[in-house]
Protein backbone atom coordinates (compact mmCIF):
# COMPACT_ATOMS: atom_id res chain seq x y z
CA UNK A 1 0.00 0.00 0.00
CA UNK A 2 1.68 3.50 -1.03
CA UNK A 3 1.91 5.68 1.81
CA UNK A 4 -1.63 8.17 2.51
CA UNK A 5 -1.99 11.74 1.70
CA UNK A 6 -3.45 14.57 3.28
CA UNK A 7 -5.13 14.82 7.00
CA UNK A 8 -8.40 14.67 7.89
CA UNK A 9 -11.35 14.15 6.12
CA UNK A 10 -9.38 14.60 3.41
CA UNK A 11 -7.47 11.66 2.74
CA UNK A 12 -5.82 9.39 0.39
CA UNK A 13 -4.24 6.46 -1.21
CA UNK A 14 -2.19 6.85 -4.51
CA UNK A 15 -3.22 3.89 -7.29
CA UNK A 16 -0.33 3.13 -9.20
CA UNK A 17 -0.49 2.60 -12.61
CA UNK A 18 -4.04 3.05 -12.78
CA UNK A 19 -5.25 4.30 -16.48
CA UNK A 20 -4.60 1.45 -19.50
CA UNK A 21 -3.78 2.59 -22.25
CA UNK A 22 -3.20 0.73 -25.27
CA UNK A 23 0.45 1.02 -27.20
CA UNK A 24 -1.39 2.95 -30.00
CA UNK A 25 -3.05 5.50 -27.56
CA UNK A 26 -0.53 8.39 -27.61
CA UNK A 27 -0.58 10.40 -24.29
CA UNK A 28 0.88 13.99 -23.46
CA UNK A 29 0.86 16.40 -20.78
CA UNK A 30 -3.07 16.42 -19.28
CA UNK A 31 -3.90 19.27 -19.16
CA UNK A 32 -7.27 19.42 -18.45
CA UNK A 33 -9.32 16.59 -16.79
CA UNK A 34 -12.99 16.45 -15.79
CA UNK A 35 -15.24 13.55 -14.68
CA UNK A 36 -18.64 12.87 -15.94
CA UNK A 37 -22.03 11.83 -14.05
CA UNK A 38 -21.31 8.55 -14.65
CA UNK A 39 -17.56 8.69 -13.40
CA UNK A 40 -16.26 8.67 -17.02
CA UNK A 41 -12.32 10.55 -16.74
CA UNK A 42 -11.65 12.84 -19.50
CA UNK A 43 -7.96 13.27 -20.36
CA UNK A 44 -7.68 16.74 -22.09
CA UNK A 45 -3.99 15.79 -23.54
CA UNK A 46 -1.36 17.26 -26.06
CA UNK A 47 -1.09 14.61 -27.79
CA UNK A 48 -2.48 13.17 -31.61
CA UNK A 49 -5.59 11.83 -29.25
CA UNK A 50 -6.17 14.95 -27.34
CA UNK A 51 -9.33 13.21 -25.61
CA UNK A 52 -8.56 10.06 -23.89
CA UNK A 53 -12.02 8.80 -22.16
CA UNK A 54 -11.24 6.35 -19.22
CA UNK A 55 -13.51 4.31 -16.69
CA UNK A 56 -13.76 5.02 -13.27
CA UNK A 57 -11.45 1.51 -13.15
CA UNK A 58 -9.04 3.30 -15.79
CA UNK A 59 -10.06 1.26 -18.87
CA UNK A 60 -9.36 2.83 -21.78
CA UNK A 61 -13.24 3.88 -23.34
CA UNK A 62 -12.79 5.91 -26.05
CA UNK A 63 -10.59 8.92 -27.92
CA UNK A 64 -11.40 11.68 -30.10
CA UNK A 65 -10.62 15.06 -30.54
CA UNK A 66 -7.78 14.36 -32.92
CA UNK A 67 -7.00 17.34 -35.48
CA UNK A 68 -9.12 20.03 -34.02
CA UNK A 69 -6.65 21.57 -30.88
CA UNK A 70 -3.81 23.43 -30.83
CA UNK A 71 -2.71 23.46 -27.68
CA UNK A 72 -5.38 21.79 -24.83
CA UNK A 73 -5.30 23.45 -21.70
CA UNK A 74 -8.44 23.43 -19.86
CA UNK A 75 -11.33 20.81 -19.51
CA UNK A 76 -14.36 20.59 -17.62
CA UNK A 77 -18.13 19.10 -17.78
CA UNK A 78 -21.35 21.41 -17.22
CA UNK A 79 -24.54 20.80 -15.60
CA UNK A 80 -25.62 19.97 -18.99
CA UNK A 81 -22.94 17.01 -19.47
CA UNK A 82 -21.18 18.43 -22.23
CA UNK A 83 -17.83 18.91 -22.16
CA UNK A 84 -15.86 22.31 -22.29
CA UNK A 85 -12.44 22.36 -24.18
CA UNK A 86 -10.19 25.43 -23.83
CA UNK A 87 -7.09 25.82 -26.16
CA UNK A 88 -4.85 28.70 -25.20
CA UNK A 89 -2.81 28.73 -28.27
CA UNK A 90 -5.99 28.47 -30.42
CA UNK A 91 -7.50 31.43 -28.11
CA UNK A 92 -10.87 29.10 -28.44
CA UNK A 93 -13.17 27.24 -26.01
CA UNK A 94 -15.31 24.52 -27.96
CA UNK A 95 -18.29 22.59 -26.10
CA UNK A 96 -18.54 19.31 -27.53
CA UNK A 97 -20.99 16.65 -26.63
CA UNK A 98 -19.28 13.85 -24.23
CA UNK A 99 -18.90 11.48 -27.86
CA UNK A 100 -17.18 14.45 -28.95
CA UNK A 101 -19.79 16.23 -31.50
CA UNK A 102 -18.90 20.02 -31.78
CA UNK A 103 -21.74 22.08 -30.55
CA UNK A 104 -20.41 25.62 -30.02
CA UNK A 105 -16.90 27.34 -30.87
CA UNK A 106 -16.47 30.65 -28.69
CA UNK A 107 -13.23 32.76 -30.29
CA UNK A 108 -11.82 32.62 -33.61
CA UNK A 109 -9.65 30.06 -34.24
CA UNK A 110 -6.06 31.15 -34.53
CA UNK A 111 -7.04 34.40 -34.07
CA UNK A 112 -5.76 36.37 -30.79
CA UNK A 113 -7.58 39.52 -29.61
CA UNK A 114 -4.41 41.30 -28.71
CA UNK A 115 -2.00 41.54 -25.85
CA UNK A 116 -4.29 42.70 -22.72
CA UNK A 117 -6.96 43.90 -24.72
CA UNK A 118 -9.72 42.90 -22.40
CA UNK A 119 -11.67 41.37 -24.79
CA UNK A 120 -12.12 37.70 -25.51
CA UNK A 121 -9.58 35.84 -25.65
CA UNK A 122 -5.65 36.13 -25.79
CA UNK A 123 -4.71 32.78 -24.45
CA UNK A 124 -7.50 32.07 -22.70
CA UNK A 125 -6.84 28.97 -19.98
CA UNK A 126 -9.98 27.96 -18.81
CA UNK A 127 -14.03 27.46 -18.64
CA UNK A 128 -16.78 26.66 -16.42
CA UNK A 129 -20.47 26.53 -16.57
CA UNK A 130 -22.79 27.56 -13.95
CA UNK A 131 -26.31 26.00 -12.60
CA UNK A 132 -27.91 28.69 -14.86
CA UNK A 133 -26.04 27.21 -18.19
CA UNK A 134 -23.88 30.81 -18.43
CA UNK A 135 -20.19 30.21 -19.57
CA UNK A 136 -17.23 31.82 -17.68
CA UNK A 137 -13.59 31.82 -19.18
CA UNK A 138 -10.79 32.37 -17.33
CA UNK A 139 -8.19 34.26 -20.00
CA UNK A 140 -5.15 33.95 -19.47
CA UNK A 141 -1.66 33.92 -20.64
CA UNK A 142 -1.79 37.69 -22.36
CA UNK A 143 -4.83 38.94 -20.93
CA UNK A 144 -6.08 39.46 -17.51
CA UNK A 145 -10.14 38.94 -17.20
CA UNK A 146 -12.71 36.82 -17.07
CA UNK A 147 -15.82 37.09 -19.96
CA UNK A 148 -19.19 35.51 -19.29
CA UNK A 149 -21.26 34.44 -22.15
CA UNK A 150 -24.77 33.01 -22.09
CA UNK A 151 -25.46 29.88 -22.97
CA UNK A 152 -25.42 30.39 -26.85
CA UNK A 153 -21.71 31.68 -26.64
CA UNK A 154 -22.73 35.14 -26.91
CA UNK A 155 -20.55 37.52 -24.68
CA UNK A 156 -22.63 39.58 -21.81
CA UNK A 157 -20.01 40.82 -19.70
CA UNK A 158 -16.22 41.09 -18.87
CA UNK A 159 -14.64 42.36 -15.82
CA UNK A 160 -10.99 42.41 -14.50
CA UNK A 161 -7.40 43.65 -15.23
CA UNK A 162 -3.92 43.32 -14.37
CA UNK A 163 -2.61 44.04 -11.21
CA UNK A 164 -2.75 42.53 -7.66
CA UNK A 165 -5.78 44.29 -6.05
CA UNK A 166 -9.11 42.81 -5.53
CA UNK A 167 -10.69 41.72 -8.99
CA UNK A 168 -7.89 42.12 -10.75
CA UNK A 169 -5.18 39.72 -12.20
CA UNK A 170 -2.15 38.17 -12.68
CA UNK A 171 -2.72 34.86 -14.84
CA UNK A 172 -6.29 33.80 -14.13
CA UNK A 173 -5.34 30.17 -14.89
CA UNK A 174 -8.01 28.00 -13.67
CA UNK A 175 -11.96 29.01 -13.08
CA UNK A 176 -15.22 26.77 -10.90
CA UNK A 177 -18.69 27.85 -10.36
CA UNK A 178 -20.71 26.28 -7.41
CA UNK A 179 -24.46 25.55 -6.80
CA UNK A 180 -25.12 29.10 -5.86
CA UNK A 181 -23.48 30.68 -9.18
CA UNK A 182 -20.54 32.39 -7.35
CA UNK A 183 -16.61 32.20 -9.96
CA UNK A 184 -13.72 30.93 -8.30
CA UNK A 185 -10.63 32.18 -9.65
CA UNK A 186 -7.22 30.51 -9.66
CA UNK A 187 -5.24 33.67 -9.97
CA UNK A 188 -2.14 32.09 -10.61
CA UNK A 189 1.00 34.46 -9.82
CA UNK A 190 -1.00 36.50 -7.46
CA UNK A 191 -1.06 33.38 -5.16
CA UNK A 192 -4.63 33.13 -4.66
CA UNK A 193 -8.33 32.32 -5.29
CA UNK A 194 -10.47 35.04 -5.64
CA UNK A 195 -14.06 34.89 -4.92
CA UNK A 196 -16.83 36.62 -7.02
CA UNK A 197 -20.74 36.97 -7.81
CA UNK A 198 -22.87 35.82 -10.92
CA UNK A 199 -22.22 39.66 -12.15
CA UNK A 200 -18.24 39.69 -11.44
CA UNK A 201 -18.42 41.79 -8.18
CA UNK A 202 -15.79 40.73 -6.09
CA UNK A 203 -16.97 38.92 -2.55
CA UNK A 204 -13.51 37.73 -1.28
CA UNK A 205 -11.06 35.77 -1.64
CA UNK A 206 -8.60 32.62 -0.24
CA UNK A 207 -5.36 33.12 0.09
CA UNK A 208 -2.32 30.74 1.69
CA UNK A 209 -1.24 28.85 -0.92
CA UNK A 210 1.35 29.36 -3.56
CA UNK A 211 0.81 29.55 -7.40
CA UNK A 212 -2.49 28.14 -7.80
CA UNK A 213 -2.10 25.78 -10.78
CA UNK A 214 -5.09 23.34 -10.81
CA UNK A 215 -8.29 23.98 -9.18
CA UNK A 216 -11.89 22.16 -7.93
CA UNK A 217 -14.38 23.11 -5.29
CA UNK A 218 -16.56 20.56 -3.27
CA UNK A 219 -20.26 20.53 -3.94
CA UNK A 220 -22.59 22.61 -2.03
CA UNK A 221 -23.03 26.47 -1.47
CA UNK A 222 -19.99 27.11 0.42
CA UNK A 223 -17.26 24.71 -1.26
CA UNK A 224 -14.00 23.76 -0.25
CA UNK A 225 -11.18 24.63 -2.89
CA UNK A 226 -8.98 21.87 -4.01
CA UNK A 227 -5.73 23.56 -5.68
CA UNK A 228 -2.72 21.97 -7.26
CA UNK A 229 -0.06 24.43 -5.98
CA UNK A 230 3.23 24.63 -8.74
CA UNK A 231 6.68 25.18 -7.01
CA UNK A 232 8.62 28.16 -7.82
CA UNK A 233 10.52 29.23 -10.83
CA UNK A 234 12.58 31.77 -9.63
CA UNK A 235 16.39 30.52 -9.40
CA UNK A 236 16.22 32.48 -6.14
CA UNK A 237 13.66 30.14 -4.64
CA UNK A 238 13.14 27.08 -6.50
CA UNK A 239 14.70 25.00 -4.25
CA UNK A 240 12.85 26.47 -0.84
CA UNK A 241 10.89 23.51 0.66
CA UNK A 242 7.28 23.93 1.44
CA UNK A 243 6.35 25.96 -2.05
CA UNK A 244 5.37 22.79 -3.94
CA UNK A 245 4.56 20.61 -6.26
CA UNK A 246 1.56 19.70 -4.06
CA UNK A 247 -2.45 19.61 -4.10
CA UNK A 248 -3.98 21.52 -1.01
CA UNK A 249 -7.95 21.68 0.30
CA UNK A 250 -8.71 25.26 2.25
CA UNK A 251 -11.89 26.29 3.26
CA UNK A 252 -13.02 29.98 2.37
CA UNK A 253 -11.49 31.11 5.52
CA UNK A 254 -8.25 30.49 4.19
CA UNK A 255 -7.69 28.40 6.39
CA UNK A 256 -6.00 24.59 5.28
CA UNK A 257 -7.72 21.35 6.00
CA UNK A 258 -5.82 18.99 4.17
CA UNK A 259 -2.40 18.57 2.30
CA UNK A 260 -1.28 15.77 -0.38
CA UNK A 261 2.51 15.85 -0.28
CA UNK A 262 4.68 12.52 -0.20
CA UNK A 263 7.07 13.80 1.55
CA UNK A 264 9.58 13.06 -1.08
CA UNK A 265 9.68 16.73 -3.22
CA UNK A 266 8.79 16.73 -6.81
CA UNK A 267 8.65 13.26 -8.84
CA UNK A 268 6.50 11.21 -11.00
CA UNK A 269 6.16 8.12 -8.21
CA UNK A 270 2.60 8.01 -7.21
CA UNK A 271 1.69 10.74 -4.52
CA UNK A 272 3.90 13.07 -6.15
CA UNK A 273 3.58 16.07 -8.37
CA UNK A 274 5.24 18.20 -11.06
CA UNK A 275 3.17 20.73 -12.27
CA UNK A 276 -0.39 19.47 -10.84
CA UNK A 277 -2.72 22.07 -13.67
CA UNK A 278 -5.98 19.74 -13.31
CA UNK A 279 -8.24 18.70 -10.81
CA UNK A 280 -11.65 16.62 -11.09
CA UNK A 281 -13.12 14.08 -8.80
CA UNK A 282 -15.95 11.42 -9.00
CA UNK A 283 -18.93 10.79 -6.89
CA UNK A 284 -16.89 8.93 -4.67
CA UNK A 285 -14.81 11.87 -3.73
CA UNK A 286 -11.70 10.12 -5.46
CA UNK A 287 -9.23 12.97 -6.92
CA UNK A 288 -8.06 12.92 -10.49
CA UNK A 289 -4.92 14.51 -11.14
CA UNK A 290 -3.50 15.78 -13.77
CA UNK A 291 0.12 16.98 -14.71
CA UNK A 292 2.48 18.67 -16.92
CA UNK A 293 5.64 17.45 -17.07
CA UNK A 294 7.71 18.76 -20.27
CA UNK A 295 7.53 22.88 -19.83
CA UNK A 296 8.37 22.66 -16.28
CA UNK A 297 10.56 19.77 -15.78
CA UNK A 298 14.36 21.31 -16.27
CA UNK A 299 13.32 23.96 -13.69
CA UNK A 300 11.99 21.73 -11.08
CA UNK A 301 13.73 18.55 -11.68
CA UNK A 302 16.71 19.66 -13.38
CA UNK A 303 19.48 16.98 -11.57
CA UNK A 304 16.90 14.01 -12.51
CA UNK A 305 16.78 12.08 -15.16
CA UNK A 306 13.78 12.04 -17.55
CA UNK A 307 11.75 8.76 -17.95
CA UNK A 308 10.88 8.15 -21.49
CA UNK A 309 7.38 8.06 -20.41
CA UNK A 310 6.73 9.79 -17.35
CA UNK A 311 3.21 9.67 -15.61
CA UNK A 312 1.27 12.26 -16.65
CA UNK A 313 -1.64 11.64 -14.59
CA UNK A 314 -3.06 9.66 -11.75
CA UNK A 315 -5.39 8.49 -8.86
CA UNK A 316 -5.73 9.22 -5.84
CA UNK A 317 -8.71 7.25 -4.08
CA UNK A 318 -10.31 8.70 -1.23
CA UNK A 319 -10.22 7.20 2.34
CA UNK A 320 -12.78 7.60 5.12
CA UNK A 321 -12.47 10.02 7.29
Amino acid sequence: MESVLGQGGYTYEPIPNWGRLQPEVPLGDVAGIAVDDKDRVYLFNRSETPVVVLSQDGDLLATWGQGIFTNPHGASIGPDQCIYLTDNFDHTVRKFTLEGRLLLEIGTSGISSGFMSGKPFCKCTHSAVSPSGDIYVSDGYQNACIHKFDPNGQLLKSWGSSGAGPGEFNLPHNICCDDDGWVYVADRENSRVQIFDAEGRFETQINNMHRPSGLAITSGNCPNCIVGELASYLEVNRDFPNLGPFVSVLDQQSQMLSRLDAGRGPGLSPGQFISPHSIAYDRKGDLYVGDVVDADWCDIMRDAEKPENPRRFQKLKRLSP
